[in-house]
């Protein structure tokens, strides 16, 4: 097995020169660096990141705890994380909870055991009472997409309250008066955000959801099973507000499969756009939040803090959203009556 004076061998330089490379600590010129990173590829050669870890204290290993990975938010979130991670010279430690507060403290106990330099946390809840250990044992933590009020004050995501707004009001002006709220899973914060904005601005404009329904399970096959709840109930909405754009797709689907045509019997309109809001027929009317942009800078922000960087924001950060105009809303018409 190839090692450190191996490496020094083949790119013609010191056993000095090749550590500054694998910790990337001290100056190097490009040139050597190059020729030390080809001499590693060309053996495989694999620092001992325990020896390291003694060595440095810092094992560069950053956690990023997600509660899902089957959903395409987390999964373009967790790419753009990793990422921009590597290219800083740190691993990812990506841990997915499935939505589970006890498997999200089995996470916790993992990462305090590998001695990780930070976390990214996408919290199941905002309670979330195993990341106070990770906060009382002095590891960094950066929130996403909801808040860790009692855990940490750093949080980067975007206005959920807004997002819903900005779609009540689009949908207003185009003269609709009875809506539907369909969304889960319903302990998110995010979700019980996008919620308080529809009744808000519903409420601005004198008028309360005409029928609600909030689920457990965030899949396509429970967001239409919940539309069609409510239209089995009799409810004749003609707009209909997903909390995101699985949810907008599934009542897309519960809505035709009464022969209701979108947009002509009814409105509907989602939040996040995803790439599927752009593959559905018509295509999704959406909000779009900066996922891309969400990881990058709750990565900038978390390094800053490991960093000791006083000047590193104490204070949450929300990144703006733009309304996306597509094929899925129209002025209200005569509706097909549900059969």
């Amino acid at each position: 097995m190839a090692g450190i004076r191996d490496i020094a061998r083949l790119s013609g330089t010191s056993i000095a020169t090749v550590s500054r490379v694998l910790n990337n600590s001290g100056y190097v010129s490009a040139e050597m660096r190059a020729r030390v990173e080809a001499a590693v590829r060309e053996t495989g050669f694999q620092p001992n990141a325990g020896a390291r870890q003694m060595r440095t204290q810092e094992s560069r290993m950053i956690a990023l705890v997600l509660p899902a990975l089957d959903l395409h938010f987390f999964g373009i979130l967790a790419h753009e994380v990793e990422q921009a991670l590597f290219a800083r010279g740190y691993t990812a430690m990506i841990c997915s909870t499935a939505e589970d507060p006890e498997r999200e403290a089995h996470y916790v106990s993992a990462l305090l055991a590998q001695r990780v330099d930070g976390v990214l946390a996408v919290s199941v809840t905002q309670e979330a009472g195993a990341f106070r250990r990770l906060r009382d044992a002095g590891i960094p933590i950066v929130a996403i997409d909801r808040p860790l009020p009692d855990v940490t004050p750093h949080v980067v995501h975007a206005d959920h309250r807004l997002g819903l707004r900005m779609t009540v009001e689009h949908l207003l002006a185009l003269g609709h008066r009875d809506f539907a709220l369909i969304g889960a899973p319903g302990h998110s914060w995010p979700i019980q955000e996008r919620m308080a904005g529809a009744r808000a601005a519903l409420a601005a404009a004198g008028l309360a959801p005409l029928c609600t329904a909030l689920g457990e399970t965030h899949t396509f096959e429970a967001c239409r099973d919940l539309m069609a709840g409510l239209f089995a109930e009799g409810h004749r909405p003609t707009a209909i507000l997903g909390t995101t754009d699985i949810a907008a797709i599934g009542a897309i689907h519960a809505a035709t499969a009464r022969g209701m045509r979108v947009p002509g019997d009814v409105s509907v309109t989602g939040f996040d756009d995803l790439p599927a809001a752009r593959f559905v027929v018509p295509q999704l009317t959406t909000v779009a939040q900066p996922i891309r942009a969400i990881g990058r800078q709750a990565v900038a922000e978390l390094l800053a803090l490991i960093a000791g960087d006083e000047a590193a924001e104490t204070a949450s950060e929300e990144l703006g959203l733009r309304f996306v105009l597509r094929g899925t809303t129209q002025s209200v018409s005569g509706a097909t009556p549900i059969r």
